[in-house]
């Protein structure tokens, strides 16, 4: 099957392409040079699809913001991927109408974490912004300009790229062009962190202590709601080994997502390194009960034997 042959060939978790962050290269460099970053592999992934009359569908993930430090700049990054799926004619029978998810990351590192069909228009709006951000921190500002400028063509409400645009103003001293672009991302998405952070810098520096408060006041009360934040906190607990706080922010969690089985999962677990076992089981039975994924109901069932056995 076509997109079954095209997730081999392109074999990613098997290092057929190498992951290279903050490198966004057009599919050609992507295939000339076997590596590139998520979104490259997306763009290389979905020109072949065409070729191969392959039907695909973007995905954002919704990962937790990681920061980066390039030169002068702080830059956020996300994360993209797609799924191959298999095209079906009137005169074709499929043996296998699943779809393959295409990713530099191995797919169990992505269950926790929602993901939201986007369209290509906003894939190719993805691609001028992080080509945008990249001149940006080569010292090429023209050259950035213009690729915020397409991407804002084809999604004039695209948050990121208006982001990239205020601090290219930032940049360049135009301090008031940057604070109406900032407002005008906040007002498309008013919880954007990456804008939020942006714009606090920018009140920081002109020592409007009380506009700043107000912006991370936004900003730490969007960090509490995300359940994720407490599920960090506990896995790092966890692996340093200080159980107590772990349990805690594990806890937390659960209280903000009872629904997720990966909380129920440390929660076992710290439970069974603290000598709880009755608890440590009753967990991992929560955390069975509701997840959907066949990989995961086989590891936490031989885990729960284990324990039933021990």
């Amino acid at each position: 099957m076509a997109n079954r042959w095209l997730a081999n060939y392109i074999n990613a978790s098997n290092g057929g392409f190498i992951y290279q962050d903050n490198v966004t290269r057009i599919a050609q460099e992507t295939f000339s040079d076997r590596a590139g970053n998520c979104l490259s592999l997306v763009l290389l992934t979905a020109a072949l699809a065409e070729v191969l009359d392959v039907n695909v569908e973007f995905q954002e993930v919704e990962v937790p913001p990681v920061w980066g430090k390039h030169g002068n700049f702080y830059l956020v990054n996300g994360h993209i991927n797609l799924r191959l799926i298999p095209r079906e004619t009137s005169d074709t029978y499929l043996v296998s109408k699943d779809a393959i998810q295409i990713d530099f990351l191995p797919e169990r590192s992505m269950r926790g974490y929602a993901t939201k069909r986007i369209d290509k228009t906003t894939v190719m709006a993805m691609f001028f912004n992080n080509i945008a951000a990249e001149s940006l921190v080569d010292g090429k500002y023209n050259l950035a300009y213009a690729y915020i400028k397409q991407s804002l063509l084809l999604k004039p409400e695209f948050v990121s790229a208006l982001n990239t645009l205020a601090i290219l103003y930032r940049h360049k001293g135009l301090d008031s062009d940057a604070e109406t672009v900032y407002k005008l991302a906040l007002s498309q998405s008013s919880e954007d962190l990456t804008t939020l952070y942006n714009y606090a810098v920018l009140l920081s520096s002109q020592q409007r202590l009380d506009e700043w408060a107000e912006v991370h006041k936004t900003l730490e009360l969007a960090r509490i709601r995300n359940p994720y934040y407490y599920y960090d906190m506990a896995q790092q607990a966890y692996f340093d080994r200080e159980y107590q706080t772990a349990l805690t922010w594990y806890k937390r969690a659960v209280e903000k997502a009872n629904y997720r089985h990966e909380f129920y999962f440390g929660l076992s677990q710290v439970y069974w390194a603290t000598g709880d076992e009755r608890k440590a089981q009753l967990n991992l039975e929560k955390a069975l009960a509701l997840t959907e994924d066949k990989m995961n109901k086989r590891r936490y069932q031989s885990k729960l034997h284990a324990m039933k056995n021990h």
